[in-house]
């Protein structure tokens, strides 16, 4: 089973591993459905990657909300 995604929007590299692979948020598409916000690791080249966490722009706001007032 093939998944087409999509990276819609860059938004950054958290972090990046000793193997290159780089943990990033993104706004990406996943078989052509409606982007939602991406936090997962990704190869160098991009044509592998992580398990990740995938939100919509409501949680993200949410988790904007509590990131704020814990750190």
């Amino acid at each position: 089973m093939s998944i087409h995604y999509e990276i819609v929007r860059p938004g950054g590299v958290l972090s990046v591993s000793e193997s290159g692979w780089t943990k990033e948020f993104n706004l990406v598409s996943f078989n052509h459905l409606e982007p939602k916000y991406d936090i997962r690791e990704w190869s160098p080249d991009k044509r592998k990657m992580s398990k990740g966490v995938r939100l919509t722009k409501e949680e993200l706001e949410k988790l904007h909300e509590l990131l704020s007032e814990t750190v």
